[in-house]
């Protein structure tokens, strides 16, 4: 871990609530809101978290595993996110939101009018913008508890 944490503390709770309390709760708040009150089909939800994941490299949300009304993705599914321009596992939606993860953590000026085309073509405008701010939110804070060290004792609370 790369923050000193007082002996006897939560290493995530002292983080993201005591040492900064202006920021942290709020980031907190927002975090669990992605989970909370998505509307996204819960493929495509994975599929752009977990690539998310994969290019932040950070253990705990690379090994979570969102639950909607008792439901998981296959345990193969992470794979398929890894292999998302190959796998014959994705719809077209499912694709688009792997597709749309990874070129926003990497590429995001390249996010062309032809990628904008097919995007349109699947998603509403209040989806796009919806997958928009969870990408935003794991981007940065899979990112931070990462670079933190704090991805190996991460626990998302209970909302």
């Amino acid at each position: 871990m790369n923050i000193d944490v007082p002996e006897g503390k939560d290493p995530i709770e002292y983080v993201w609530g005591e040492m900064v309390p202006g920021i942290g709760p709020a980031a907190s708040r927002l975090s669990l809101s992605v989970y909370a009150d998505g509307t996204l089909g819960l493929r495509e939800f994975e599929a752009a978290r977990l690539r998310v994941a994969q290019i932040n490299g950070c253990l705990f949300c690379m090994d979570w595993r969102t639950e909607r009304d008792g439901r998981k993705v296959e345990e193969e599914f992470a794979g398929a996110v890894a292999e998302w321009r190959t796998t014959t596992a994705f719809d077209d939606r499912t694709r688009l939101a792997a597709e749309y993860a990874e070129r926003y953590a990497l590429d995001h000026h390249g996010l062309d009018d032809e990628f904008w085309t097919r995007m349109t073509a699947h998603y509403s405008q209040a989806e796009i913008v919806e997958l928009s701010m969870c990408i935003g939110s794991w981007l940065a804070f899979g990112r931070l508890n990462r670079v933190l060290g704090l991805d190996t004792m991460c626990m998302l609370p209970r909302p």
